[in-house]
């Protein structure tokens, strides 16, 4: 495609609809196009493109290499093009455009974050603004703000990678836990006790923060990996795993009887929640006006 016109951008919009439904006749509904329709779209930008895109038929849908690529292209393209409407709207004081957000998953339960309060101080300025949330693991959110597919993201970051802005937000208080049906429901007698059934305990640990897991417990390995929090208390749910969660999403559980949290002064930490925005290029305007609200909401180191 040798020069973009506003043909390739709605042949884009369309292509990037059916990936995020998962299929041509998943697409129907919300393209408001027959499937005939919208396959005639895709062979349209499959030719301008010069490459096939996705392979449909009766092994489902699946995207090329090539498809995988210009999917991640045209979701940079779409952030610029709404960063240049929101840019623009700055001329008349008004902020209007799309805000790609991006969170780690099931963060809803905690009382403490501020978030929801900075969405509602943020939306109750009358800003025209459309918000595109994704949840991922902290390196995905990493990954997708660097190469400029998201805003800002929120959530744990252990590490810190080059080319990108660390603001801290709040701590996020977390603590071990065990099912009800696991050895360590009921409390040890010793502290040697504690730690002799804690090493024969199988481990479940999230992959970002499992060195962190393990030094705590004085472990040399963990037999399960997750990369999501539902998964790992899923995990510890079960009674054969023992694993960390935030106080916060586990307090359901405890409340029922179906978990207890294990030793809370010897197992217990906070976690920094930042938010990671890209260095070195200048904000567009509903970014400022976002962080803006997230800041004022947040609480101090």
């Amino acid at each position: 495609m040798k020069q973009l016109q506003d043909v390739d951008l709605k042949l884009l919009r369309v292509f990037m609809t059916i990936v995020k439904c998962g299929g041509f006749s998943a697409a129907q509904a919300a393209l408001n196009s027959s499937q005939s329709t919208i396959s005639e779209q895709m062979n349209n930008l499959e030719t301008r493109l010069g490459c096939t895109l996705c392979e449909r038929g009766r092994g489902g849908f699946r995207l090329t290499e090539h498809g995988m690529a210009a999917y991640e292209a045209a979701q940079r393209l779409m952030l610029a093009v709404d960063t240049f409407c929101t840019d623009t709207s700055a001329l008349t004081q008004r902020i209007a455009g799309k805000l790609y957000l991006g969170i780690i998953d099931n963060t809803v339960t905690d009382d403490e974050s501020p978030l929801p309060p900075a969405l509602h101080r943020f939306v109750s300025r009358g800003h025209d603004v459309q918000l595109d949330v994704y949840i991922g693991t902290p390196a995905e959110l990493e990954e997708r703000v660097l190469d400029g597919r998201l805003h800002v993201a929120i959530g744990h970051f252990p590490l810190r990678v080059p080319g990108l802005s660390y603001l801290h937000l709040y701590e996020e208080p977390d603590g071990l836990y065990c099912g009800r049906h696991s050895p360590l429901y009921q409390r040890a007698p010793s502290e040697q006790a504690l730690f002799e059934r804690i090493a024969e305990s199988h481990i479940v640990a999230r992959g970002y923060l499992q060195q962190r897991d393990l030094e705590l417990l004085q472990a040399s390995k963990a037999t399960a990996t997750v990369d999501n929090i539902e998964a790992q208390a899923l995990l510890i749910l079960s009674g054969a795993y023992i694993g960390f969660l935030p106080t916060h999403y586990a307090a359901q559980w405890v409340a029922s009887g179906r978990m207890r949290q294990i030793d809370p002064e010897r197992f217990s930490s906070a976690w920094p929640f930042t938010a990671v925005t890209r260095r070195g290029t200048a904000q567009p305007l509903i970014l400022r006006a976002f962080m803006e609200d997230l800041q004022a909401c947040g609480r101090p180191v």
